[in-house]
């Protein structure tokens, strides 16, 4: 038997969240060709969960009930009879889009049209103790990360390293300078691979604390962007080599950063547009890009190729994925996602998923 969050409805979070418990699995002899049968043992959260629980939804309307949450990891108990990469015992990490990897093959990224299938959306998701993915859902998780950690990677480490090393010509490294944006999951994810690469990584927060602990994981400089509200961007511009501006810059509040994102980056720098997080505010028109000389690149996350890339990059560099100070139960999923929204988390919301012996 199987416990089990479902999304019945739009209507947010805490109405339409919906706790199950006794439900059953299916059996090894009833798994499909290409699927494999999961015992979750870990989840992350995500903020397009809170966005895809209210009524306007993600690219509209669901088909409820679904469940929720694209981010986890755990151990194969069984595959179907085609299932090549996968055995029972494997320990595994989820892939946000396989309905695109199946389509068109592991090195290409989920587009905007594959949204609606992805993971907690148009497929069952991650929110349950086991479950049935299709084996492109699935990659080897890494040999040196606990399961919490390990869960992690799926949607937001994936999304930083597709930020850092996707575009050929302009990777993180010796030599570069890369800009964070507070201490949420894409931006310390980003900030520890730019770290272990050997790149020069400046992060702006809010408080000291915050800039305390950012330094610990391997910021170079960070910037209080409260006590510089207007320029936080110059400032931080100020910290590169001869001011010349970052290599890299990865935006993660839309609107609200983009402005200073684009003084902040260097000439023939990018600027990552991977979320919007900040409050809503007068769009920043696309031709601003012209005015500072740079690319601008929108991602939604990685491949399954580079999910697979990033697994062997963290246990070659031997990275230990930062998460939350809290961590939930299954059954506490409410409340994780309550200390998501309220932004009061450092890094991943994490939630383990416990399996009482019978």
């Amino acid at each position: 038997m199987s416990r089990q969050w479902i999304l019945a409805s739009q209507e947010g979070f805490e109405n339409s969240l919906q706790y199950q418990e006794n439900v059953n699995i299916l059996s090894p002899d009833e798994l499909g060709s290409n699927e494999v049968l999961v015992k979750i043992h870990a989840v992350s959260l995500n903020y397009r969960e809170l966005s895809i629980a209210d009524p306007k939804g993600v690219n509209g309307p669901i088909q409820a009930p679904i469940i929720p949450a694209c981010d986890g990891a755990g151990v194969v108990m069984a595959v179907g009879s085609s299932v090549q990469e996968f055995q029972p015992g494997d320990r595994v990490i989820t892939h946000p889009a396989p309905k695109a990897a199946e389509a068109s093959g592991d090195n290409v990224s989920a587009s905007l049209a594959d949204v609606p299938s992805m993971l907690g959306q148009g497929t069952d998701g991650t929110l349950r103790s086991i479950g049935v993915f299709a084996e492109k859902a699935l990659v080897h998780a890494p040999v040196s990360l606990d399961w919490l950690q390990a869960a992690t990677l799926t949607c937001t480490w994936n999304t930083a390293w597709n930020s850092l090393f996707g575009v050929e010509g302009k990777k993180a490294g010796p030599g570069t300078c890369v800009l964070v944006q507070g201490t949420g999951g894409v931006s310390i994810a980003t900030l520890q691979l730019a770290a272990a690469a050997g790149a020069t990584v400046v992060a702006i927060t809010s408080t000291e604390e915050k800039e305390a602990r950012l330094r610990v994981l391997g910021a170079t400089h960070t910037v209080n962007y409260r006590s510089k509200p207007e320029n936080w961007g110059q400032k931080a511009r100020s910290l590169t080599p001869s001011g010349r501006g970052f290599d890299i810059v990865v935006d993660i509040g839309g609107n609200q950063t983009l402005s200073q994102s684009l003084v902040a980056v260097r000439v023939d720098g990018i600027v990552l547009l991977v979320g919007s997080v900040g409050e809503d505010t007068a769009p920043i028109p696309l031709f601003a890009a012209f005015m500072h000389s740079c690319m601008v690149r929108g991602l939604l996350c990685g491949s399954r190729a580079q999910l697979k890339q990033l697994v062997r990059y963290i246990d070659e560099k031997g990275i230990q994925p930062a998460v939350d100070d809290v961590v939930f139960e299954l059954a506490e999923a409410k409340d994780a996602y309550r200390r998501l929204k309220d932004k009061k988390h450092f890094a991943k919301v994490v939630i383990r998923v416990d399996h009482p012996e019978v």
